[in-house]
């Protein structure tokens, strides 16, 4: 029952601050703040996990029986997923925090507030049913709904524009993830084959273990549509064209969880069957595929980031970059998974910070276009020394945690002997670091538009913002032995 409990502290929050926002007909402030309150029980209940993972080594795993369904352990944590659970309950937490409609000086009305608390609860709840699933068909209906309520999200301020981004968002969305579903089939009706039918024959550690006896041709194919359609949700070149639409025009609130958590959920989803296709065939066939994906992903990014002319469109073709990146590291032995785990953890809590930061800049210049943002060192100093901060550590820069895990990514690489291809990839993140590092100082000098105020506002958010950077500093100075002992622990779970 302890266990049951455990997993109702987890989900129910989300799905109880939705509720509440729905029965509240007319948005007061402290429903926002309930919602934020109530994310703390979720990102406790996470950390809880993370300790029992962490302690009981030798029983990495745990599920709640729903026998009178026909479902066996449909929920599951283990050192993987407890990391994903961390990502998304601190990327929602600090969400919610930053959220329209908790100031006093905010200025909306109650119909969008109402909407947008509702579906972003409802987002989040989806993220963590789709992190502690352990049956992939709950997986993946968790993850199409992300689509759903992440598009009602993207037209929060209501233009042409964003209404254009949702439903190019929705379609792009919906055919991958639907080719995701026909590579479940195509998995689920060779188990059917083989073994027979089963309650729990979707499930992570069923499929594991039925694995070798599998037919490989059927699992190859298999494996192209679910890297193809949780891709596309990832946004892994050339199914990324979603990300500077949506990125563009999405509030920032969502922009933040679209590039953090929902990407690093898309990301485990990639990873799971990963390891079920290598315990069939042998993991070169999977790592040949994210190489390619990989290399094209940096290089769709490069060549893209010289061009935008708008800064939350650089942040989409930044997360291109990484996913790239975390890519490579899947497809670079047990070394190259531990730096790709922990570059998905310090991207996660950088991409959520810009996304805060440059919110910050657009409310003030009114203008997500890098032509219009000018002296803005002298209009928000402290915003613009943590944007500088944030887009540093981006591009893999010291002291910052990405440079340890994109060190650590690339001694992989070489290690294995794969100079050329870790060559290729420098090659492009130094074109990267030469178009941010331009449009940086684009946006920090000059004179200041006529018409923008010079100042900080809003002063309290900086506070979880500093807290953020810190954390990225620490990161790229030690990393902490818990983190170490989860990582190892995935590592040796997935790539044995």
């Amino acid at each position: 029952m302890m266990i049951v409990f455990h997993f109702s502290l987890l989900l129910s929050p989300p799905l109880l601050a939705a509720l509440l926002t729905y029965l509240v007909r007319d948005y007061r402030r402290w429903v926002g703040w309930s919602n934020t309150i109530l994310s703390l029980i979720s990102l406790g209940a996470a950390l809880g996990f993370v300790i029992r993972v962490l302690v009981d080594r030798h029983i990495p795993t745990w599920g709640l029986q729903l026998d009178g369904l026909g479902l066996q352990d449909i929920f599951r944590v283990d050192g993987l997923s407890a990391l994903l659970l961390i990502c998304v309950t601190t990327i929602s937490t600090l969400t919610l925090v930053l959220s329209p409609g908790l100031g006093k000086k905010d200025d909306f009305s109650d119909r969008p507030l109402r909407q947008y608390y509702i579906s972003m609860n409802l987002l989040i709840a989806a993220l963590l049913l789709a992190t502690v699933a352990n049956n992939v068909g709950v997986m993946w209906v968790a993850l199409e709904a992300t689509t759903i309520f992440s598009a009602f999200l993207i037209p929060f301020k209501l233009t042409k524009a964003s209404v254009e981004a949702s439903w190019k968002y929705i379609l792009i969305n919906s055919v991958g993830i639907a080719l995701a579903f026909v590579g479940t089939v195509l998995t689920y009706f060779d188990f059917v084959a083989i073994a027979g039918e089963a309650d729990n024959a979707l499930n992570w550690s069923v499929l594991i273990a039925t694995a070798p006896r599998l037919q490989p041709e059927i699992l190859k194919l298999a494996f192209v549509f679910l890297l193809i359609g949780y891709g596309t949700k990832a946004g892994i070149a050339p199914m990324h064209t979603w990300k500077p639409d949506a990125y563009g025009e999405s509030p920032t609130p969502l922009g933040a969880m679209m590039s953090s958590a929902l990407f690093a959920v898309a990301m485990y989803a990639i990873l799971r069957w990963k390891a079920v296709v290598d315990t069939a065939i042998g993991h070169h066939y999977t790592d040949t595929l994210l190489l390619i994906l990989g290399v094209f992903s940096l290089g769709v990014a490069a060549f893209s980031a010289v061009q935008t002319r708008h800064y939350k469109r650089m942040l989409a073709y930044s997360s291109v970059e990484h996913t790239g990146l975390i890519c490579l590291g899947f497809a670079l032995g047990a070394p190259g998974l531990f730096a790709a785990l922990l570059h998905l953890l310090n991207h996660t809590l950088a991409k959520s910070f810009m996304f805060f930061v440059v919110g910050r800049i657009e409310d003030r210049y009114g203008s997500n276009a890098i032509d219009r943002v000018r002296g803005l060192g002298k209009t928000m100093p402290w915003t613009s020394g943590l944007f500088t901060a944030g887009l540093l550590a981006l591009i893999g820069l010291p002291p910052f945690g990405l440079f340890t895990s994109e060190f650590a990514l690339f001694r992989a690489g070489f290690s294995l002997h794969h100079p050329w291809l870790m060559v290729v990839s420098l090659t492009l993140l130094a074109i990267i670091f030469v178009a941010f590092i331009n449009h940086l100082n684009h946006m920090l000098y000059g004179l200041t538009p006529a018409g923008v105020a010079i100042g900080e506002t809003g002063n309290w958010q900086l506070v979880p913002l500093f807290l953020c950077i810190g954390s990225l500093v620490i990161l790229g100075l030690t990393l902490p032995t818990p983190i170490a002992l989860l990582l190892n622990q995935i590592v040796t779970t997935i790539a044995s």
